[in-house]
């Protein structure tokens, strides 16, 4: 949950000083990155950069400092409804919009951006450069969620609900590489933080896959895909989703209103309502080939760096580092387990600086757990496989499920020793404690 309140408070003073975020980081010699991020609720400013601020803006040290430590009421989430073509989007939106309202959340859409440029007349086919488009739409994008942010933050609600018709990294699916790297360095940001920026993804499969009867074009003026064409997009879009934190797709494999039932069923157990339950099933594995999972386009690797920290009897609190090529994001994590399937978890995001005052209450019975995560999306399931440096025949990998006995695939490629579902020793906070030896 990020504070909004403090960071409300920081664009208020800097308005009233008549300063641009660019002029302000000149001033403060930071990035005007870091000056959004403050002003948005995602990252708070050091001790040092606050008596700054104090200096500048003629306020109380004493006022800040007490400000950022406080933590508001209003609780703001913002998820990503995607998917191929013809999936089902807009009904869910409407869906979604009722069931929330009746839970007590302040529901706010971000609409769908390409399809809001298209029927205005600003398409890829229209421009003389295709890159452009794509800028355009990510600029726009990305402006429109701030502007939603901000609104949402000022709104007298406890509970406010984000829905974004598709997000930043859809883009990705119509780009090749380099032209996503320009879009990022367009945006000043890294893959990692564009796409974990939002708190839950949600991928609805296109028609074309398993209801193909369904398939249509009349819904949408901006649609032109033959199923071939969708089948391939939606992909495409699994793809540039995958590696997020919460990644959920919503297969065919039930009639349209049961498709959207188990939609609002995922975005329930997110948002912890009636309470946040996690429910995944483990298996020890055969150490997989990295080399063949790095290459696959619906697999991401992840480097993850994690901390146990101390903790009553019966709870896990844990905090964690989690990105890739130098750019990483923090969550600190508390667990309780109800059955060996399933627990309450808790998470919370984290600013750099917060991960790094609370890795001083780090339990000294327990060493830090570094491995490395492969993301792999398949069969319409989102599977993790953690390899540690300590071990060269094996490894793990966790698939979390909606319910208790939900019936899934397991990947072909890869191959199981054994279910570990409910086994101590290959928890993480058992094996931070001691590695078991190979099998």
């Amino acid at each position: 949950m990020n504070d909004y309140r403090f960071g409300n408070y920081l664009y208020e003073l800097r308005s009233q000083a008549g300063l641009t975020q660019r002029a302000l980081a000149w001033k403060l010699q930071v990035s005007d990155k870091a000056v959004s991020k403050w002003e948005t609720g995602r990252a708070k400013p050091t001790t040092d950069t606050l008596r700054k601020l104090a200096l500048l803006y003629r306020v109380p040290i004493e006022k800040l400092l007490q400000m950022r430590e406080e933590k508001g009421p209003m609780k703001i989430d913002k998820i990503v409804i995607t998917g191929g073509p013809c999936a089902g989007k807009t009904t869910a939106m409407s869906w979604i919009r009722n069931e929330f309202i009746k839970r007590g959340y302040t529901v706010l859409f971000v609409p769908e951006t390409a399809t809001e440029l298209i029927t205005g007349g600003v398409a890829p086919w229209a421009c003389t450069d295709g890159l452009e488009f794509q800028k355009c739409l990510a600029l726009l994008q990305h402006k429109k969620e701030e502007i939603f942010t901000r609104a949402a933050r000022n709104m007298p609600a406890e509970k406010v609900l984000i829905v974004c018709d598709r997000g930043l990294m859809d883009n990705k699916a119509y780009m090749t590489d380099l032209e996503f790297a320009a879009v990022m360095r367009e945006l000043n940001g890294s893959e990692v933080e564009l796409r974990d920026e939002y708190d839950a993804v949600f991928h609805l499969v296109t028609a074309a896959k398993g209801a193909l009867e369904a398939y249509t074009l009349s819904n949408n003026k901006a649609r032109t895909e033959t199923p071939e064409q969708a089948a391939a997009l939606d992909d495409a879009l699994i793809a540039a989703w995958t590696g997020h934190p919460h990644l959920r797709v919503i297969d065919n494999s039930t009639g349209f209103e049961k498709k959207l039932e188990r939609l609002l069923a995922e975005i329930s157990a997110f948002l912890g309502e009636p309470q946040p339950c996690e429910i995944e099933r483990k298996y020890l594995i055969r150490y997989p080939d990295v080399k063949k999972l790095e290459e696959l386009p619906n697999c991401k690797r992840v480097e993850i760096i994690q901390t146990y920290l101390k903790s009553e009897p019966g709870t896990e609190v844990r905090v964690r580092q989690r990105g890739s090529d130098g750019h990483f994001i923090y969550f600190r994590t508390e667990k309780r387990r109800l059955t060996d399937v399933s627990r309450v978890e808790v998470e919370q995001r984290l600013t750099q600086d917060e991960y790094l005052t609370l890795l001083m209450d780090a339990d000294p019975s327990a060493h830090p757990i570094r491995k490395t995560r492969y993301c792999l999306t398949e069969n319409n399931m989102y599977f993790e496989i953690d390899v540690y440096p300590q071990w060269t025949k094996q490894a793990v990998m966790e698939v979390e499920l909606r319910e208790e006995g939900q019936a899934f695939e397991l990947p072909k490629d890869i191959k199981v020793i054994r279910e570990v579902t409910g086994e101590k020793r290959y928890s993480n906070s058992s094996m931070a404690r001691e590695m078991p030896a190979e099998d």
